[in-house]
């Protein structure tokens, strides 16, 4: 089993699916990998919260009956995927990063879970987030410090850090992540993976999210085809969401028209006052060239984003205050110091001062409107810092303490809803890897996974892994 488990993280879901239709691998093997993986390497990392070995083995099992039978459930049969702790999954708890939540298992799945359960997955564990999903980087009160599998004194981001962890260390080639202000894109970008948030309301959430209009599910991958393949299962129909809109297209059938006379507006910095590290910089400027190479009409220009980021923290942190708004103080000892803290400052301010915010959010996704009149596609960093430490809200010396400021580049998209996806670009001198951002007008998700899909297939990071996978050395705290 040890020589095969060597052989299966590095491998595509697309490639691990025709695998198993061929007989060549069984699903039971690849969840006893990715368990073996887990055993192996998440004391290091620490991107789990819970494993059920039985229950993952159980699941595998039923897939190979299916398989031995020639009655395969759907697109993701037998293939292991992680599962973000801000899920609903029938038989686990959901923890969200807290203290505050409990350890009893729940009796139903959300519509994303739910339309994987229907097309065959096999969960292999829940992914650790910060408390509530409140930052950008992952560590909370509950689980500790996740860390970056390229080296463990990093953080992976956040909030879905354990998801992108899971994929970047190959126990599972997919993974369920969710997006409120670069929660999917920002970790994807750190782990070298992909992560992909799309068009709000594209895929169903139940019940809603805490933070309502600004997040999204969304999928992490190792390639844009897996993201695509993940997508079509989220974005299933499901009665309880009703924003969920109709005739979506096959993401998967959409991949390959490549970007030859697509107009794509190159901006290093969205146009704001942020210091780019060189090497993020040069990276992307590299994806700008071949997008001009593969025959892309590459213009330099910013979008009009102005300065609106205490507009997202008031309709980002005044969410985390409702969240604890009935608990009492000994309940809020328990809690991230802070989150605690901006939850307590935003959970006063006005409903004037939360309505001009929102005002502000629906100015942008106008300007944005009328942006796209010119321009098909945005290209930009995921984020202008490489990984820092981890444990870290903000890299060491940064001048201000909240995570919103080193991330300017992701937010501004959850408040428009505008599709957009991190694809992995390259690595630091040190080995860091580096994400490009492409970001589309709303409900033009199938452009966006196309370009990312053209340019990944010129730059294939797709089998590159940690030395941390490779038994290489690493860094650790």
């Amino acid at each position: 089993m040890e020589s095969q488990m060597e052989s299966y993280e590095c491998l595509t879901a697309t490639e691990l699916l025709v695998r198993l239709q061929r007989s060549d691998i069984t699903a039971v093997e690849l969840a006893e990998s990715a368990l073996q993986r887990i055993e192996a390497l998440d004391d290091k990392v620490n991107a789990f919260r819970q494993i059920d070995r039985d229950m993952t083995l159980e699941m595998a099992h039923a897939a190979d009956e299916r398989y031995r039978s020639w009655q395969t459930m759907g697109l993701l049969d037998g293939l292991p995927v992680a599962v973000k702790d801000a899920f609903d999954q029938i038989g686990w708890a959901t923890r969200d990063g807290s203290r505050l939540t409990d350890d009893s298992p729940v009796g139903h799945d959300a519509p994303t879970v739910a339309a994987c359960r229907r097309h065959g997955f096999v969960p292999v564990g829940k992914t650790n987030m910060p408390e509530f999903g409140w930052k950008a980087v992952t560590d909370s009160p509950l689980t500790g410090i996740t860390r970056n599998p390229w080296n463990l004194d990093k953080t992976p981001g956040g909030s879905s850090g354990g998801s992108a962890a899971a994929v970047a260390m190959g126990v599972a080639p997919l993974a369920l992540a969710a997006d409120s202000g670069g929660s999917t894109r920002i970790p994807a970008s750190f782990c070298g993976v992909v992560g992909f948030k799309p068009t709000h309301g594209r895929s169903p959430m139940h019940p809603g999210s805490h933070y309502g209009k600004l997040s999204q599910p969304g999928p992490i991958a190792r390639t844009v085809r897996d993201a695509a393949l993940l997508l079509d299962v989220m974005t299933e129909s499901d009665p309880s969401d009703p924003r969920l809109q109709a005739n979506q297209p096959r993401y998967r059938d959409v991949l390959d028209g490549g970007v030859r006379g697509l107009r794509i507006a190159y901006s290093p910095s969205l146009g704001l006052e942020v210091d780019v590290d060189p090497e993020v910089a040069a990276a992307v400027k590299h994806v700008a060239d071949k997008l001009e190479q593969l025959g892309a009409r590459v213009v330099r220009t910013d979008p009009d984003i102005g300065e609106l980021r205490e507009a997202y923290q008031r309709l980002f942190f005044t969410t985390g205050a409702q969240m604890i708004q009935g608990y009492d103080e000994a309940a809020r000892e328990k809690l991230d110091p802070g989150m605690r803290e901006v939850a307590e400052r935003y959970g006063k301010i006005s409903a004037l001062a939360y309505l001009e915010a929102d005002n502000a959010r629906v100015e942008l996704m106008h300007r944005m409107s009328f942006f796209h009149q010119d321009v098909d596609l945005i290209l930009c960093p995921t984020a202008p810092v490489r990984p820092f430490d981890a444990g870290r809200e903000v890299p060491e010396g940064w001048p201000d303490e909240r995570w919103t400021s080193w991330a300017p580049f992701t937010w501004p998209w959850n408040m428009t809803g505008q599709p957009a996806i991190s694809v992995p670009c390259g690595f630091t001198n040190d080995g860091l890897p580096i994400g490009a951002q492409l970001i589309g007008s709303r409900h033009n998700d199938a452009l966006v996974l196309r370009a990312a899909q053209t340019f990944q297939q010129v730059l294939p990071l797709t089998h590159v892994l940690p030395p941390l996978v490779q038994g290489g050395k690493q860094s650790q705290t």
